[in-house]
């Protein structure tokens, strides 16, 4: 959420800046902009700060700096996600000061500062800021950053960002330039993500918020730590801890792949990682051969033993995958388990038990809620943890006792696909690991899962040739502006993901229930105006579900159903059946989910939406 790119360099560096925030635009999208030191490059000695800013998406910034003739060899940019104040010029990054009364004349900016993440004491900061001169220009925290580091000013830009964030409270990722140091960039972090690239050539050095950012320009990351500030300059760079001295910090070679990877003939990214799951699936459990504690981490055959509960924290659709594993847990493993909102946990008083799994799920591995959570269940003693994630460089990673690490690649399309599929698949992995362990996993058994987990990627391919049969439903969603969604058991987190992707790409109101509480209130909204979507394996609830598709035909609904083959549930008028190629057991939930996701798409498609960068969202959620 938000993206940061800066960068130190004898050369143009305006090119790579812009790259790097093509490459972070689906991290946020509601504005853009770049600032840099004129002087950098020699060009113009007496050149001081200038900054090009849009509302627009990074490709107009593109043409404005290019139609401008901005060069640089030391810069900042950034991509924004409105959090403080609207999406407007004003409230974008780069944020300048002036200095206290200050005309605010081209070139004649003091500081220049880019920020991820919530200053919580900005109001109290301004205020003293304010009294002392400084104009306020936007409505946005990350202003009262730059002025606050304007005002520490004495001739050196690091004893100024240290002495500067000293006073902050919140989460904050930043790079600052300043006049007076035309070869040098600061970045600080604390609570929101920033890594620091080692160039290759010309003295450069590179800072991000993702190691992506900066694929083809340098696979030299380091990743700073909390409370890291780093000093950039030409041909040099250092790392300093919260303390002010200075930090040893491993450079690490990071494969990173760049976001902006060909779309092929695929017309969104989100279309393409739909396509791409059985793919995903396959590498996800690529060199599982049997069902062992070290799929998790040399720890794990110690740790797991000890496990009497699990406790799973997510957001979003990673939370969703939490709720179906908590199923499997309990009905496989014996083992009871808890899904909490991560966004909620910590505030809220629990009772923790040392022999809990604390189970952190989420795509990027810096969520900065799950992150949140899972330092809070730490700090009450509950020290065994376990991380899936799709980035193995990431902070739950790096922090977390255990890790399984997904491979689904990178995800561009802001609502998540291929990443919850394979979030379930390590979660099913853990599922048996833990049955066998509790001595509920016969060999015979684990020889049956693995054989399915294998064919997995297959069935999937069968899942996605139902897509025509998918658009034809989409077409009957286009003009609705509610649905709702059904499952029971293990397929009532599906209908909740089912409707979440409705709603994010395709604006339409979607809730989702468990079906047998139709009848406790949401069957007072079913009217023929609203579709009704139901999940119906052939499992132990078919039966069930079948009586609560009746209430809502008898209430006119109009019913779309997923079935299996031999569920016996028939098309007839208002009612829409797509069947599903096989009926998958326990795995069914990851193929269920898929017709869910294609729904959505095609509906969002054609309704005209920003499929990828829906409106008020983006991906990779590092602030609270």
């Amino acid at each position: 959420m938000c993206g940061i790119v800066g960068a130190v360099s004898s050369r143009d560096i305006v090119p790579v800046l812009i790259l790097g925030l093509q490459r972070l635009e689906y991290r946020g999208y509601d504005s853009c902009g770049l600032a840099v030191h004129e002087a950098s490059l020699g060009a113009r000695p007496g050149g001081g700060l200038r900054r090009a800013r849009s509302t627009h998406r990074v490709a107009e910034l593109q043409h404005q700096v290019q139609v401008e003739g901005i060069a640089a060899g030391t810069g900042i940019a950034h991509t924004r996600w409105a959090t403080h104040g609207a999406p407007s010029e004003d409230n974008a990054h780069p944020h300048f000061s002036f200095g206290p009364g200050a005309p605010e004349a081209e070139g004649s900016a003091r500081v220049a500062l880019v920020h991820n993440g919530i200053i919580e004491n900005h109001e109290a900061l301004r205020a003293q800021l304010e009294a002392r001169g400084y104009r306020f220009r936007s409505q946005t925290d990350t202003e009262v950053i730059a002025h606050l580091v304007d005002s520490l000013y004495e001739g050196d830009l690091l004893q100024a960002v240290q002495a500067a964030v000293g006073q902050l409270r919140g989460a904050y990722a930043i790079a600052v330039l300043h006049r007076d140091e035309p070869h040098r960039l600061v970045g600080a972090r604390s609570g929101s993500p920033l890594i620091l690239g080692v160039g290759r050539e010309a003295g450069e050095h590179f800072i991000a918020s993702d190691a992506m950012a900066l694929a083809g320009v340098t696979d030299k990351i380091v990743y700073l730590e909390e409370g890291d500030l780093v000093d950039i300059q030409l041909g040099r760079w250092r790392v300093y801890d919260r303390e002010g001295s200075f930090a040893e910090r491993s450079v690490k070679t990071v494969q990173a792949h760049s976001g902006a990877a060909e779309l092929g003939g695929y017309r969104h990214y989100m279309q393409k990682e739909i396509f791409e799951q059985p793919r995903a699936l396959a590498d996800t459990l690529e060199g599982v051969t049997g069902i062992t504690p070290e799929l998790f981490g040399p720890q794990a055959p110690v740790l797991l033993p000890q496990i009497e509960r699990v406790l799973i924290l997510a957001c979003g659709t990673s939370y969703y995958s939490g709720c179906v594993a908590k199923y499997w847990l309990e009905a496989i493993a014996r083992v009871p388990c808890e899904v909490e909102v991560a966004s909620e946990y910590r505030y809220r008083e629990s009772v923790p038990n040392p022999k809990t799994l604390v189970v952190v799920v989420s795509q990027s591995g810096e969520t900065a809620d799950t992150l949140a959570a899972q330092r809070h269940a730490q700090a009450l003693g509950m020290t065994h943890t376990l991380t899936i994630c799709n980035v193995a460089t990431s902070a739950m990673v790096r922090e977390c006792a255990l890790a399984y690490i997904t491979r689904a690649g990178v995800e561009v399309g802001v609502a998540s696909t291929k990443a919850f599929t394979t979030q379930l698949a390590a979660l099913f992995l853990l599922t048996l690991v833990l049955a066998k362990i509790n001595g509920r996993l016969s060999a015979e058994q684990e020889r049956a899962h693995l054989v399915a987990m294998r064919h997995l990627p297959l069935a999937l391919q069968s899942v996605l040739a139902l897509e025509p049969q998918v658009i034809a439903w989409s077409e009957d969603f286009v003009p609705k502006e509610h649905a709702l969604f059904l499952g029971r058991g293990v397929h009532y987190p599906v209908a909740l993901e089912g409707a979440l992707k409705l709603k994010e790409i395709s604006y339409i109101h979607a809730e989702a229930y468990p079906a047998g509480e139709l009848k406790h209130g949401p069957l007072a909204l079913v009217t023929s105006a609203m579709p009704v979507v139901a999940v119906a394996p052939n499992d132990a609830l078919l039966e069930k579900l079948k009586s609560n598709l009746q209430e809502v035909r008898a209430r006119g609904g109009v019913l779309y159903v997923l079935a299996d083959a031999d569920t016996r549930i028939e098309s007839s008028e208002g009612v829409h059946v797509i069947r599903m190629p096989e009926h998958y057991g326990a795995l069914s939930p990851i193929l269920h989910v898929v017709p869910l996701q294609l729904l959505a798409y095609h509906t969002a498609c054609a309704r005209g939406t920003d499929v990828d960068k829906p409106r008020n969202l983006a991906k990779s959620v590092t602030v609270e």
